[in-house]
């Protein structure tokens, strides 16, 4: 079962490294933009629309990466505090009746809005430059659908948990500084506990 889910999480993983290379098209470009602008006073017909589409192809394709990670926005004032067990019924009754279906749904009605946009060639209204825009629409229920596949591996995790009491293991990525100083603190304070000094003594 844990290698399905690392499957799932390496795909989510892959997915979403690979459209992080948005950040970089979208410095570039809006860098020339500045440039052009302001230096040479020629400014081009395209930055707002390639600044939405790339912003927008990073923010949407990165929503199932953010969730292998567990990294999406969470009130967890108490729901940290609660036992294994109760998080992970939480967190299944939450998917089985809110995230699942809202998915479900975000697929059917993004294959709708992207089928249309393809039968027409539909073209940015905001600029002259008329940048086509149904490759992004595409990603709307591309989007939903690792979305759908990640949640999958989510519910089999609150299942897991529910059985075993302690949530299964993830992948390991790139963690904030924050979080790298405080596993920092703990393991020195664990090995001071174990040699009976502090981490001022060191």
């Amino acid at each position: 079962m844990d290698r399905f889910l690392f499957m799932i999480d390496r795909l989510s993983t892959a997915v979403g490294k690979a459209f992080a290379w948005c950040i970089v098209t979208l410095t570039l470009a809006i860098s020339y933009e500045v440039f052009v602008r302001y230096v040479l006073g020629h400014p081009t017909q395209w930055a707002y629309d390639i600044s939405y589409i790339m912003y927008g192809a990073l923010f949407i394709m990165a929503g199932a990466y953010t969730l292998s990670r567990n990294g999406h926005v969470r009130a967890d004032t108490f729901y940290r505090l609660l036992p294994a067990r109760v998080q992970a019924a939480s967190d299944l009754i939450l998917y089985v009746l809110f995230f699942l279906p809202g998915i479900l749904a975000l697929i059917y009605s993004g294959s709708l809005y992207a089928g249309r946009s393809w039968s027409y060639r539909e073209v940015s209204i905001f600029s002259p430059a008329g940048v086509p825009i149904y490759p992004l629409k595409t990603l709307i229920p591309l989007a939903g659908f690792f979305l759908l596949l990640q949640g999958v591996a989510e519910v089999i995790r609150c299942v897991l948990c529910l059985r075993s009491g302690d949530w299964p293991q993830r992948l390991h990525d790139v963690e904030e500084m924050e979080t790298v100083i405080l596993h920092e603190r703990e393991y020195l304070a664990e090995r001071g506990a174990e040699t009976g000094t502090t981490g001022a003594d060191r």
